[in-house]
């Protein structure tokens, strides 16, 4: 389906960010009693969330305030994002890591304990499957998190892959998560608030580390990430505890952190330029083309080992032809499969995600664009509706990230 799940959402979301208009029922969606719902639905409608229907899910697009609001409150202030429709799982056992590098393009054994990444996992023509954010809790677990629209090929790619490698006498096991929700609290208000509610001391726990702690009183997965470019946590908690632990994150926030829907979620993360999976991300694009380079290890660019390697490697050694980029643009905002074009009028290339951005108050995309014309103010016409727009190549993040990292 080309992550047009991802892009039903996402074009809910533009339409809501242009007008805040109700959402009118869509003969395309799937009926309300065949959406899953996580434990905080009757929370998030009685906060005001305006539920509709994404990646199987009943999920929340924004709340009372509007998207533009909630996207620089976030920044300001902060958010708490209910992601538990995003599927969690542990592998565990000796041979998980060597598993799982046959998989992703990370040099997992070389992460640290109780640190991650982001990861690729991809397939044999070195194509992105999906994006994840993996940890090695220890040597012989990994706990990582896939994407929702994406639940059902990465656990069957993952179990074929592990049936192999178990009849050949590897030990690796799994657990997925469904027994546990997840939250997001971003922004410069999350470990102020956050550290209330938790004895450990957050100021020890940097961007990419991961710690199993007690949060208001229930044994949590705390991993200091994000969607947004800000500071912040994911936090895997119990079910029965998710509610008791949203509600607490507001009251100790006073209510500068506000909950936050899918609407200003993307915002933020294009804002970020961050890659959304079936727009930016695709079965058809590698690492390489969608700039996430920096997340192949060295010792695998090296050594390879995973799915699609020598097309990778390949890449690596030679440049990929298309690269994805940023754009600032004039007119109406870039969407999704508009077309990008050089200043003579001949096609470079096509838009992948793009809006007005809350924080700059401008309209910012990211696409691909054929290499050689993917430098830092590169000049291009953007096709809004059938008109020629102008656009310039710029570099991202469009909003500086803010991630807590060690001082040097």
């Amino acid at each position: 389906m080309r992550g047009s799940l991802w892009q039903l959402g996402q074009s809910i979301t533009r339409r809501l960010a242009q007008a805040d208009k109700k959402i009118v029922a869509c003969r395309y969606f799937a009926s309300e009693a065949d959406l899953k719902k996580t434990v905080l639905y009757d929370f998030h409608v009685a906060n005001g969330g305006k539920m509709v229907p994404f990646a199987g899910w009943s999920m929340p697009i924004q709340y009372k305030d509007s998207i533009m609001d909630s996207t620089v409150n976030c920044r300001m202030n902060g958010g708490l994002f209910d992601v538990s429709h995003m599927c969690g799982l542990s592998l565990k056992g000796k041979d998980c890591v060597p598993f799982l590098e046959k998989l992703v393009i990370a040099d997992v054994a070389g992460l640290a304990p109780g640190t991650g990444s982001l990861t690729v996992f991809t397939n044999e023509k070195g194509g992105a499957i999906d994006d994840s954010v993996i940890t090695k809790v220890k040597d012989d677990h990994i706990y990582l998190v896939v994407n929702a629209g994406c639940r059902d090929k990465d656990l069957a790619h993952i179990e074929e892959h592990m049936k192999a490698f178990k009849a050949k006498g590897g030990d690796v096991s799994w657990h997925i998560h469904d027994e546990r929700s997840l939250l997001a609290l971003q922004g410069p208000l999350a470990a102020p608030v956050l550290q209330h509610l938790t004895k450990d001391d957050l100021s020890k726990l940097y961007f990419g580390e991961f710690r199993i702690l007690d949060i208001n009183g229930a044994t949590c997965y705390l991993t200091r990430t994000g969607y947004t470019g800000e500071d912040g946590f994911e936090i895997s908690v119990p079910s029965e505890n998710a509610v008791d632990l949203a509600k607490a994150i507001l009251e100790k926030s006073e209510g500068k952190v506000r909950l936050t829907g899918l609407g200003a979620r993307d915002s933020l993360r294009l804002e970020a330029g961050l890659c959304l999976y079936g727009n930016d991300m695709e079965q058809h694009i590698t690492p390489v083309e969608a700039g996430l380079t920096w997340a192949i290890g060295k010792r695998r660019r090296a050594e390879g080992g995973f799915l699609g390697a020598e097309i990778i490697l390949k890449q690596l050694a030679e440049g990929p032809s298309i690269r994805r980029v940023g754009f600032i643009s004039t007119g109406p905002p870039p969407r999704s499969h508009s077309e990008i074009q050089d200043e003579k009028g001949d096609n470079i290339g096509e838009i992948t995600s793009g809006g007005f951005s809350p924080c700059l108050k401008k309209n910012i995309a990211m696409g691909y664009v054929k290499s050689g014309l993917h430098k830092a103010g590169t000049k291009a016409k953007i096709l809004v509706r059938g008109k020629a727009y102008d656009g310039v190549v710029t570099k991202m993040p469009f909003v500086p990230t803010k991630y807590y990292k060690p001082s040097s």
